[in-house]
């Protein structure tokens, strides 16, 4: 038999399946009883005769999607195809990252040609990635920030909005005459006093490349210059984690709290540190509930000094003490 028959009957062969498809489409086209037309009834998963309403096959499977969308844009955002867009890279998470690991897909290592020519196409990749000065600002701001939320254990929704906030510095051209890591960790501790789970300037300061002082100038001029509205920090915000940190029992967390509430009743707290007076309050609270804790180990959890913790301790027993029952 020659190729060209054999060639000829696989033609045929597939013409043949062709014009039986055909043939099944237009009879689930037409209705068996009245020759009607079909429609398919998407909500009762059922398609139906629009004429005599016979159910021709009911049960089908829906292949779209369990959401709905009223537009274009609701379309977008609700749509799951390909990786989440993310503020937290420069260029939102939308190109292609090459891995480090010399590995083929099956797990075996790469021969050095072809590690000599991933190397190159990491370059150039990442030279692609960044292709002008801003992106690159950005790319080292971002960097920042994800490496200091990380040391300070702040979660996903700070970093995203220490994001958006740097993105925002850099588009209103606030960042000449300053520091790349300034206004970065100036955008972290709005963010972190804006979500409600704030760090003191101490502790930022820690896990950053510039002085206190340059970051609170920095905080103050970036807040104004954005107009964002950061309320003042709450002391009662910051005793979860310094009970957590003092292995304190949820007593002493309840009455720590109790006693900062009466400090405001009493407005005590005015002008005051509310680091210092949630430090002073949790070390209270731990006497008060017969718990070991010393002075000195509040003051390395808060980042405040003895003095602090001994000063406002007595103003807090007091205002307890004074406190209308």
């Amino acid at each position: 038999m020659t190729d060209s028959t054999i060639r000829t009957r696989s033609d045929e062969r597939r013409s043949s399946e062709r014009e039986e498809t055909e043939e099944q489409a237009e009879q689930r086209e037409e209705c068996p009883e009245c020759s009607g037309r079909l429609i398919s009834d998407a909500e009762h998963a059922e398609t139906v005769c629009e004429d005599c309403g016979l159910v021709v096959d009911e049960g089908e499977i829906d292949r779209g999607p369990e959401w709905r969308a009223f537009d274009a844009a609701e379309k977008d955002e609700k749509s799951r195809v390909g990786a989440p867009t993310t503020n937290m890279m420069h260029d939102q998470g939308l190109s292609t990252n090459i891995g480090w690991q010399d590995k083929d897909a099956y797990g075996k290592s790469l021969s050095s040609r072809q590690r000599q020519k991933m190397q190159r196409l990491r370059t150039w990749n990442e030279r692609f990635r960044t292709r002008d000065s801003k992106e690159r600002n950005l790319k080292q701001a971002l960097g920042e920030i994800d490496r200091m939320a990380s040391a300070l254990g702040l979660p996903e929704n700070v970093r995203e909005t220490a994001s958006v906030i740097y993105r925002r510095a850099l588009e209103e051209d606030l960042l000449p005459g300053r520091s790349i890591e300034g206004v970065a960790t100036s955008s972290l501790y709005a963010a972190a006093r804006q979500a409600g789970t704030p760090r003191s300037l101490d502790e930022i300061s820690a896990v950053s490349r510039v002085e206190k002082d340059e970051v609170a100038r920095t905080y103050r001029y970036v807040i104004r210059e954005l107009g964002l509205e950061v309320q003042p920090a709450d002391p009662e915000s910051y005793v979860p984690r310094f009970a957590s940190e003092l292995d304190l029992s949820d007593e002493t967390e309840r009455r720590a709290r109790s006693l900062l509430q009466t400090a405001k009743e009493e407005e005590v707290h005015s002008g005051k540190s509310p680091v210092g007076l949630a430090a002073a309050a949790m070390y209270a609270a731990a006497l008060l509930t017969n718990e070991k804790v010393t002075q000195n180990d509040v003051s390395e959890v808060a980042s405040i000094s003895e003095v602090t913790i001994r000063n406002r301790y007595h103003e807090l027993l007091e205002a307890e003490e004074g406190a209308p029952v």
